[in-house]
């Protein structure tokens, strides 16, 4: 399966869930691969903990692949390669969890024939050897996302079960570009309609997943004043009438991740330590990542109503 990770705009949060959900599906048995796609910000490697590739690496990442400077791109086995300390041990019964990192300096080129089949052969080369293919897009309608529209498009790809995870934050702004990034006319369903695609079948492919939203009835906000607290209410049930109007309401949503410090200030995975252990992290937040990741392979969870 691939699954591409989108957003609307950077800082959404797109890379730290698509980090923890592949760290999930690996922690469920899966044998998970994560694709830097992020042209303009290869950080993926930080989120991981992997030191060597925090700012990229500095020749055989993806930009040398899809540019024909390598023959392949280089593979970082997580569980190996990690600082983190958790993930040093390696959890018995999990599946294997692979990094392709970026290059340093890289940044985003327009898409050619040549990358174009690199990026098919490769994508289907991954697909063929782990069950989940989690692909990081930059931000924004970016050529990454051109590239990989196209090559799913191409017939090799076709009928491989490709899901669309489409990131933004829960802000009237967020909401309003996500629905633009998805359905506007230079958005993923008429690009994508444009190089071949179904746009029916794409369109069911995609799913939205709202980051940084805070939970109204935690004790986090129960201090505020009840002009505060009537406000804070009044703001969520606005977003939520015009995100249902725009099509990014909760029939198309398949997770919140609630308002973290940890994943705002540090962009870190969320281990069971962090929540039970030295309890820096919100047991909401842990288990709204699990309900994520397990909601990614459900089939239940991609059926349009």
């Amino acid at each position: 399966m691939l699954v591409i990770a989108a957003s609307d705009k950077g800082g959404t949060g797109r890379s730290v869930t698509s980090a923890n959900l592949a760290y999930q599906r690996a922690l469920a048995g899966d044998d998970v691969c994560y694709v830097d796609f992020d042209f303009g910000s290869s950080s993926s490697a930080t989120v991981f903990d992997v030191p060597e590739a925090a700012h990229g690496v500095a020749q055989g990442g993806l930009h040398s692949y899809l540019e024909g400077d390598s023959g392949e791109p280089l593979r970082l086995d997580v569980w190996q390669r990690t600082e983190h300390p958790v993930l040093l041990d390696r959890p018995p019964g999990s599946g294997r969890l692979v990094l392709l990192p970026g290059d340093v300096s890289g940044g985003e080129f327009a898409t050619d024939e040549e990358n174009l089949n690199r990026c098919v052969d490769l994508l289907l080369l991954l697909n063929s050897e782990f069950d989940i293919v989690i692909v990081d897009l930059s931000a924004g309608r970016s050529y990454a996302m051109d590239m990989v529209l196209e090559a799913t498009a191409r017939h090799p790809l076709r009928n491989v079960e490709t899901r669309w995870l489409v990131f933004h934050r829960w802000t009237r702004q967020h909401v309003n570009a996500v629905h633009g990034l998805v359905f506007d006319r230079h958005g993923i369903l008429h690009a994508g309609a444009d190089r071949g695609h179904d746009r029916d079948r794409l369109d069911a492919s995609v799913r939205f997943v709202r980051t940084a939203v805070p939970d109204l009835g935690s004790a986090l906000w129960s201090q505020v004043s009840p002009a505060q607290a009537a406000w804070m209410h009044w703001c969520d049930n606005q977003l939520a009438r015009l995100a249902a109007r725009l099509g990014v309401g909760e029939s198309r949503v398949l997770g919140t991740v609630p308002l973290e410090p940890v994943l705002q200030w540090r962009e870190q995975l969320i281990t069971e330590e962090d929540v039970l252990s030295v309890r820096i992290a919100g047991k909401e937040t842990l288990e709204a990542l699990e309900e994520l990741a397990r909601r990614l392979t459900d089939d239940i969870y991609w059926e349009l109503p």
